[in-house]
């Protein structure tokens, strides 16, 4: 679900966006990512809360709720990124629909025994793994920006395994395994995404911000998921 065309900084964090920014303009732009990036996660939050008592419905109509999603998110922000006003509306509409899209998912989870203790845990590792990964980024001399291309080599062959699995294998095995290893590949794209917006690297705050958010919320699902299948049987 890493959808949001980030471009990956024009060119990694030592293209020409980021050799005309000043540090402080650095300064300012991580502080403003940041900001929306904690914005988005309340949207989401809110997004998740509000779409609870209609976990059914989404689940109902998922694929006509999720497609118009994903398009947005790889098309529509993009347009409307550099227009004042129309880019928040865009930004944490987009957001609080992704927690209305996980409703299904969380309302399953909540029919297990201990659901909401499982959903407890698995957000505050992702929280765990994504402020551990994020300070990493930011103190690690090594430039995980050269990863950008074999890591997005990875999440479409992942991608297609996946479908492949879905309509023809249908292994349980084959599941885990795939959101084994989804969930390496995001912690990579956490390293890389994190370098890009400390670095100034992104063309805008709202770049870096969806960027971020998306890592935490494919984190969290994909770390649900495994709670899911492992954390306890089903109340139904």
């Amino acid at each position: 679900m890493a959808l949001y065309d980030r471009e990956y900084a024009r060119q990694g964090a030592f293209g020409y966006e980021s050799a005309y920014k000043s540090e402080a303009q650095i300064v300012t732009f991580v502080k403003e990512t940041y900001k929306l990036f904690a914005a988005s996660m309340l949207a989401g939050g809110v997004g998740a809360y509000v779409g609870m008592p209609f976990a059914g419905i989404v689940a109902t109509n998922y694929w006509w709720i999720a497609i118009p999603w994903m398009l947005f998110g790889m098309f529509g922000l993009q347009m409307i990124k550099n227009k004042p006003g129309i880019n928040m509306i865009g930004l944490f509409g987009f957001t609080f629909a992704s927690g209305i899209i996980i409703t299904p998912l969380l309302s399953h989870v909540l029919h297990m025994s201990g659901g909401a203790m499982l959903i407890g845990n698995a957000f505050f590792m992702t929280a765990a793994l994504f402020g551990g990964l994020s300070f990493f980024a930011i103190k690690s001399a090594k430039d995980f920006t050269s990863w950008t291309k074999p890591i997005m080599i990875a999440f479409f062959i992942i991608l297609a395994v996946s479908l492949i699995n879905v309509f023809f294998l249908k292994s349980p095995m084959i599941y885990v395994a795939i959101q084994a290893v989804f969930l390496l590949v995001i912690s990579v794209m956490v390293l890389i995404d994190t370098q890009n917006v400390i670095r100034g690297a992104y063309e805008t705050p709202m770049d870096g911000a969806i960027a971020l958010y998306l890592d935490f919320f494919n984190l969290f699902i994909t770390l649900l998921q495994l709670f899911g299948i492992f954390g306890g049987s089903s109340d139904e």
